[in-house]
């Protein structure tokens, strides 16, 4: 197996929290997602209550997340926006539970500075922003507080980015957004090694535009920083199989992984946390990065 890790794209080892915390990137990291909304696209309205929330949390822990990535507002096609006093009080009761349950690294899905800061008091460790901390504001709360932050890009906004989203080169298009914000994070005193990007897979792009993006994940590691992958059970799969079934996006969202970590991904974004932290082992021992036990 160790001829096999030559052909591998160089990995971050690791991404810095608040204070001493540290996350280390190797083996792959799984990001389990729990949606505390009435209305994501997958499982909205399943965890609404926070005592169905927080178990579902602990389930993910223990199915394998070294991430957990909390979510208050959904940013599905067509989502509504939703106000930051919602979004703290979903947020709250889970927070301060999973926190005193597990040290995961805690993570919280957010564009609204009100949102971070509020979130900060109960301990977490990272912002996950599909706006890329574009929001005023932004920046300063991540900083203050010594938190990991994901970069995500998005064309557009939820509730029309997919009408008609266009590039000229996605690709390459996407690579000079992330390589230009975490530029930006870094000129306002962040530090890099608290910094991962995602390139948006579904927020404002087409199938082309996402298989586009798949094949060259390789490229938004802009600046040497950590690539999530999240393409958990959406749509694309559905409309690349004809087939709009859960079995048809869990097998593309693990085939993706699969193709994901063997080009250098470090963190993958997942609904079904087990399955993909299965499938991540065996990519991670196929390309050096793991031994058997």
């Amino acid at each position: 197996m160790r001829g096999a890790a030559e052909n591998v794209p160089l990995v971050p080892s690791l991404l810095k929290g608040p204070g001493d915390r540290r996350l280390a990137l190797q083996p792959t990291v799984v990001m389990g997602v729990l949606n505390v909304t009435p209305d994501s696209f997958s499982d909205g309205g399943v965890h609404n209550r926070p005592s169905d929330a927080i178990k579902h949390g602990v389930s993910l822990i223990e199915a394998g997340a070294r991430i957990l990535d909390v979510g208050a507002e959904s940013t599905r096609p067509g989502s509504k926006p939703v106000s930051a006093a919602t979004q703290i009080e979903r947020l709250s009761p889970v927070l301060r539970e999973l926190r005193a349950f597990s040290d995961c690294f805690l993570s919280v899905d957010t564009s609204d500075p009100v949102v971070m800061e509020a979130a900060a008091d109960y301990g977490i460790d990272m912002i996950n922003d599909v706006r890329g901390l574009h929001e005023a504001g932004a920046v300063e709360v991540v900083t203050k507080y010594g938190l990991s932050a994901c970069i995500g890009h998005m064309q557009g906004e939820p509730a029309t980015m997919q009408h008609d989203p266009h590039y000229n080169d996605v690709v390459g298009e996407v690579e000079a957004y992330l390589a230009s914000r975490v530029r930006d994070c870094r000129l306002a005193g962040m530090s890099t090694d608290r910094l991962c990007v995602d390139p948006g897979f579904g927020f404002g792009k087409t199938l082309v535009h996402n298989m586009s993006m798949l094949q060259s994940i390789e490229r938004f590691a802009v600046s040497g920083r950590p690539v999530v992958l999240g393409v958990s059970r959406k749509s694309m799969f559905a409309k690349l199989f004809d087939d709009d079934s859960l079995d048809a996006r869990l097998n593309g969202s693990l085939a993706s992984a699969v193709w994901g970590v063997s080009r250098g991904v470090s963190i993958v974004r997942a609904h079904d946390v087990l399955a993909t932290a299965q499938v991540c082992q065996l990519a991670d021992l196929l390309n050096g990065r793991r031994a058997i036990a």
